[in-house]
């Protein structure tokens, strides 16, 4: 039998563990890049007897690849930034 155990911090609220045996590898890395699992304190794969730490694993396969930024971008950010400094100015 194969399960994952992945613990959430809540911080002064406590911990929560979730366990569900028919949660797969493919389940919990969607659930993290989903945004429902935020806050993880680990990620423990169980199989047989033996545990493993896949915390790393599981959250680099979860990552959103990085996007270059464009010279379009750049520019709408320019321009987004100037009116934002606009909206302070004194009347």
């Amino acid at each position: 039998m194969q399960y994952f155990v992945v613990m959430i911090d809540y911080g002064r609220r406590g911990r929560e563990a979730i366990v569900d045996p028919k949660m797969t590898r493919r389940d919990v890395v969607s659930r993290i890049a989903s945004g429902e699992y935020t806050n993880i304190s680990f990620i423990h794969e169980i199989a047989e007897r033996s545990v493993e730490d896949v915390t790393d694993d599981l959250l680099a396969e979860a990552a959103l690849p990085e996007l270059p930024v464009t010279g379009a971008n750049l520019q709408a950010n320019t321009l987004d930034h100037t009116r934002d400094l606009r909206k302070h100015e004194p009347v």
